[in-house]
C-alpha cells in the first residue's frame, strides 16, 4: 500500500534527520527503491551515516542493480522505525567498493526525510513474560524455531538461533512463518527476510521480516494481534497493572498468564554428551562471529579470548570427552564445527609443553582459520568443476580473516600467521595463499595442514563421501610430497588406529562410538550407537567400560560417518 503524499511530514532539521537515520542504522534494515520503478522495494543494509556527508550502504543483496546505480540511476531509501515510515529524497551513489565478497557503497546524504506515522507502520513490541513461539521454514529443510519480538502490519522481528543464518542465506523466495500464542492461537503467513543482526551476548540472531502480499483476512488478523500485544504490554506498567484485563491471547488454557517456554536458542538437550552441550557456547560464538564478519565487523577480540580459554579449560578437564564432543556438533554450520575440531585436535597434537599463551593462540587461530570463507562469493562452493579462477578466489579467505584480527592485540601474530596463513600451504609449494614450500614452512603450519585435512576428510563433500581414520591416514601417507612425513607419523601415533570419535562395527554386529583408549590404542570405553549417523542424544545407547572386546567382540571395521 502506498501512502498519499500529504500523509508525510517533512523533517529537515539536521539533528532530527541524523537521529532518525541512527535508528535505521541500529536496526540494520532498509529498502531501496529505484526512481520510476513503481516504488518496488529491494532489501539493503544501512550500515552507517556521516551527517551532512554520506550514507554507507551494503548493497550485496541487490548486486544485480549495481550497474544501473553506478551509471547514475537515482533511488530513495525507505525504512521503518519507532512506529514511523522514513523516506529519503532521491539519492545517487558516489562510491562503490568490494570488500570480502560484499558491496559497500556510499551515497549522497539526504537533506531531509519524509516521515509518516500510520497504523500499518506501528510496531508492537513484546515484553519479557509475553512468549509467542515462531517457526520459520522452507520446503525441504528442517524448520527453525524462535520467538516473536515485535509485530506490525508490514512485518515482524524474530529471535532465532544463530544456525538460522544458513537457511536465510540459501532461501530464494518467501519463507513460511507460523506464530503460536500462549492460548493456542495459531497464525501462518509468508514473509521475506529483510535484515539480520547477531546478538552475541545471548547467542541469538534478530531477523526482520517483511510481509509481502497479505489477504484482507490476514491483514485483519495481524492488526488484531498488534492491538492485543499492546494491550498486554500496557499491563506491565506499574500504573496500569491493576486496572487492565489480560489479553486472551496471552492466557494459557490453564489460566496462567504469560505461560510458555522461552525459545529461540539452540535445543541443547539434543546434543549427545554433557561436554558437547558445553561446547555449544563456543559454537554459538563462531556462528555469530561469521555473520558479524559478513556485515563488515572485525573479529571480537574479547570474545575470542574468552572462548579460547574456555576450550583450553575443557581440554585440561577431560581431553577425550572433548575429542568425542567434536563429533557431536552436527546441528552446527560446517565452518563452525570444522573450526572447533581443528582447534581441539591441533591443541591435542602439539600443545604439550607449550606455554599457555602460545597454546591459547593456537586454539584461537584454529577456531577462526576458515571463517574467511564466509566472506568470499558463496557460488564457489557450488561450482560443479573447481577451476584455477575458483581456487584463486577461494585463497582470498586467508588474508581476509587475518585482516579482521588486527584488534586482537593479545594474539601472537607469529602463531596466527603460522596456523591461519600456513594451514593451506603444502610441502611441494602447491598450497595457498603464497605457495610456500618445504622447510620454509613453520612447524605449526605443517602440523596444522595435517589436522585440517584429516578433519575435512571426516565429512561428506559433494565429490566424495566421508572417510574413516584408516582411509585418512592412507591419504596422508600417499601424499607425503604435500604433507610432512614426520608430522603424519606423529599424528597416527598420537590419535591411534581407532581414535576417539571413531564409529566401530564389532563382530557382534553392534555399532559403538569410541570414547576412551589406552596408550596402546586399545578400546577402554565405547557407547553403543543405534545407527551409522552423527551422534545425538536420541541415537546413543549404553556405555560399555572395561573389557570392551569381551562384551562386544573384536572390532571388525570402522564405519565412516559425516560428523
Amino acid at each position: 500500500m502506498v501512502a498519499p503524499e500529504e500523509e508525510y511530514e517533512r523533517v529537515a532539521n539536521p539533528v532530527a534527520v541524523a537521529s532518525l537515520l541512527d535508528t535505521l542504522v541500529e536496526s540494520g534494515g532498509a529498502s531501496l527503491c529505484l526512481e520510476g520503478d513503481s516504488g518496488r522495494p529491494e532489501p539493503v543494509v544501512l550500515m552507517e551515516q556521516h551527517p551532512g556527508e554520506t550514507l554507507v550502504l551494503d548493497l550485496s543483496s541487490v548486486d544485480y542493480l549495481l550497474g544501473r546505480l553506478q551509471e547514475g540511476k537515482a533511488f530513495y531509501l525507505v525504512g521503518e522505525t519507532q512506529g514511523k515510515v522514513l523516506r529519503t529524497p532521491l539519492l545517487s551513489l558516489t562510491e562503490t567498493r568490494r570488500a570480502g565478497g560484499r558491496f559497500l557503497c556510499c551515497s549522497d546524504y539526504p537533506a531531509y526525510l519524509d516521515v509518516l506515522q500510520r497504523r500499518d507502520a506501528f510496531r508492537a513490541e513484546l515484553r519479557i513474560g509475553m512468549p509467542v513461539a515462531a517457526r520459520v521454514s522452507v520446503p525441504g529443510q528442517e524448520a527453525i524455531h524462535g520467538e516473536l519480538r515485535d509485530l506490525s502490519q508490514r512485518g515482524c522481528q524474530l529471535e532465532l538461533p544463530m544456525t538460522a543464518s544458513g537457511m536465510l542465506a540459501t532461501a530464494e523466495g518467501p519463507l513460511d512463518i507460523a506464530f503460536e500464542f500462549p492460548d493456542g492461537t495459531h497464525f501462518e503467513i509468508q514473509a521475506l527476510a529483510r535484515h539480520q543482526r547477531p546478538d552475541p551476548e545471548r547467542n541469538l540472531l534478530r531477523v526482520g521480516f517483511y510481509f509481502g502480499s497479505c489477504s484482507a483476512d490476514q491483514e485483519r488478523q495481524v492488526w488484531y494481534f498488534v492491538c492485543e500485544i499492546e494491550r498486554e504490554s500496557a499491563r506491565y506498567s506499574k500504573e496500569n497493572q491493576e486496572e487492565r484485563q489480560p489479553s486472551p491471547l496471552f492466557t494459557s488454557p490453564a489460566g496462567r498468564v504469560g505461560a510458555g517456554e522461552h525459545v529461540g536458542r539452540r535445543d541443547v538437550k539434543r546434543y549427545a554428551t554433557p561436554m558437547a552441550r558445553r561446547l555449544v557456547k563456543v559454537a554459538a560464538f563462531l556462528d555469530g562471529q561469521m555473520l558479524a564478519l559478513q556485515q563488515g565487523s572485525d573479529i571480537d577480540s574479547r570474545q575470542l579470548s574468552l572462548h579460547a580459554d574456555r576450550l583450553m579449560d575443557l581440554h585440561e578437564e577431560d581431553r577425550e570427552s572433548l575429542l568425542f564432543a567434536c563429533r557431536c556438533l552436527s546441528p552446527e554450520p560446517l565452518l563452525v564445527r570444522h573450526g572447533i575440531s581443528v582447534a581441539v585436535h591441533l591443541l591435542d597434537l602439539v600443545g604439550a609443553g607449550m606455554p599457555r599463551d602460545v597454546r591459547k593462540a593456537v586454539v584461537a587461530s584454529g577456531l577462526v582459520h576458515d571463517l574467511g570463507k564466509a566472506l568470499v562469493p558463496q557460488v564457489l562452493f557450488k561450482a560443479a568443476h573447481f577451476e584455477a579462477t575458483h581456487r584463486q578466489a577461494l585463497s582470498e579467505h586467508v588474508p581476509l580473516v587475518l585482516e579482521r584480527l588486527d584488534s586482537c592485540q593479545w594474539l601472537s601474530s607469529g602463531v596466527a600467521s603460522a596456523v591461519i596463513g600456513g594451514i593451506n600451504e603444502r610441502m611441494d609449494g602447491s598450497g595457498y595463499p603464497d605457495g610456500v614450500a618445504g622447510e620454509s614452512l613453520n612447524e605449526l603450519a605443517k602440523a596444522g595442514a595435517i589436522v585440517d585435512v584429516a578433519e575435512a576428510l571426516r565429512r561428506d563433500r559433494s565429490d566424495r563421501p566421508a572417510k574413516t581414520a584408516q582411509q585418512i591416514y592412507r591419504h596422508l601417507l600417499t601424499h607425503s610430497h604435500q604433507f610432512d612425513p614426520r608430522w603424519i607419523k606423529r599424528c597416527v601415533a598420537h590419535f591411534k588406529a581407532l581414535p576417539v570419535g571413531a564409529l566401530v562395527r564389532f563382530s557382534s554386529e553392534q555399532l559403538a562410538w569410541v570414547l576412551r583408549i589406552d596408550e596402546q590404542g586399545n578400546l577402554e570405553e565405547v557407547q553403543l550407537a543405534a545407527s551409522a549417523s552423527a551422534p545425538m542424544r536420541d541415537n546413543l545407547g549404553e556405555t560399555i567400560r572395561g573389557n570392551v572386546v569381551e562384551k562386544l567382540g573384536r572390532p571388525v571395521s570402522e564405519v565412516a560417518v559425516s560428523t
